[in-house]
């Protein structure tokens, strides 16, 4: 499973601080090339106290995409359920760009890089969603196969659809396109 930190103690408040601060950082200049030293001067640290605080640069970096999550779970728990979850969740996606290309980024760099610091990332966030759109089905749909067929099929269809939203950021466009693909 996708884990926060390296160590498994409840992070300290300086910790926390600026692991938001990191967050924010972020989700404006992505995580690609996130180098310690300007990250550190944006948020008013330096790489000493970043190293303490996350053990190393990969410590801060597997951080930082849980934290991500963490969001992501949270404005998902917001969704609900029912039969109107997949328009909520097209509404959801054309207001969260910014976690979403970090997400994406996340997802990605999970799938190349198995073994790094996004280890798990991306099968944990799959999950994540399955488990988010299951809450939409009826009852006597959730637990049979042909639930699960019918959500992995919801999730592929949203994944593309994230991906064009990113690419061009059209969102009625997409919008449109998910409310008439996901219509029950």
């Amino acid at each position: 499973m996708f884990q926060q930190c390296e160590n498994s103690a409840m992070p300290s408040a300086r910790e926390t601080e600026f692991l938001e601060a990191a967050y924010r950082y972020v989700l404006t200049h992505g995580l690609a090339d996130v180098s310690l030293r300007p990250l550190a001067a944006a948020i008013g640290s330096s790489t000493r106290v970043l190293l303490y605080l996350f053990g190393s640069k990969e410590g801060l970096v597997r951080a930082l995409p849980a934290r991500a999550r963490a969001d992501e779970l949270a404005l998902l728990a917001d969704i609900g359920t029912g039969s109107g979850v997949v328009a909520r969740l097209c509404d959801w996606l054309s207001a969260h760009r910014p976690l979403l290309t970090l997400w994406l980024e996340a997802y990605a760099r999970s799938l190349v890089k198995p073994d790094g610091p996004w280890a798990g990332f991306a099968r944990a966030t799959v999950e994540d969603w399955l488990e988010v759109l299951k809450a939409g089905q009826p009852e006597e749909v959730r637990e049979t196969a042909a639930g699960l067929v019918s959500r992995t099929r919801e999730l592929a269809v949203l994944r593309g659809a994230l991906l064009d939203l990113l690419a061009t950021g059209d969102g009625e466009r997409v919008t449109a396109a998910l409310r008439a693909s996901l219509a029950p």
